[in-house]
């Protein structure tokens, strides 16, 4: 699963907000949402829903008609191709119905740790810690996890967090890692954690021992 630059923990949250937690919609959306923005993937998912609102229906909805809908979020060619194949799997193994497991999500196509986390916080309100780059990111350097991959993330973030605040950790984190936390000059200057933070402490000392 693609770990792109723009998660869209804020764009999920209004889709399940809108239809009363859809968990197809979410997965549709969340694969939608792989390099794109908020605001593209909400418009490719509503128009993609209006026509076709259901696994049987996008199953069977032919793909220039799909790739059409859904042009807004890019790369529609191979995004059409993914969404039908994962209906397809929907409706012919779980009788159209997304399953509310994680390992039944995880053997599905295309889906990995990130979405099918991503469906049982915002498709089923079940706890859960989808990671992005943001959250990964902001985690190490905050020094709650010391890891290399979001599943490690992931693992050790369920440990350091309890069970109920598990959803809240990627709505938040994803907002700090858009406004303060930025990949590349970060705005440590306004940020109220940089007591607190571990990867601040290693630049301040830095600076002070360039060599």
């Amino acid at each position: 699963m693609v770990y792109g630059p723009h998660h869209t923990g804020s764009a999920l949250r209004q889709v399940a907000r809108a239809r009363r937690r859809d968990p197809f919609r979410v997965l549709i959306a969340t694969i939608l949402s792989q390099r794109t923005r908020d605001e593209n993937t909400a418009r490719a998912t509503e128009q993609l829903f209006a026509k076709f609102p259901s696994a049987k229906a996008l199953a069977k909805a032919p793909p220039k008609n799909v790739e059409r809908l859904i042009r807004p979020a890019g790369f529609y060619h191979i995004k059409a191709k993914k969404i039908k194949e994962v209906a397809k799997v929907i409706l012919e193994r779980h009788r159209g119905k997304v399953p509310k497991e994680l390992d039944s999500l995880l053997e599905l196509p295309l889906v990995g740790r990130k979405t099918a986390n991503c469906v049982l916080v915002y498709g089923f309100g079940e706890p859960a810690i989808p990671v992005d780059t943001h959250v990964h990111r902001i985690s190490n350097r905050l020094g709650i996890v010391k890891s290399k991959t979001p599943e490690q993330t992931e693992d050790q973030l369920s440990s350091y967090f309890e069970r109920e605040y598990w959803i809240e950790v990627n709505e938040l984190m994803v907002r700090f890692g858009r406004t303060i936390c930025l990949p590349i000059r970060p705005r440590c200057q306004v940020c109220r954690l940089r007591t607190y933070c571990k990867w601040y402490a290693e630049q301040k000392l830095a600076a002070r021992n360039p060599d």
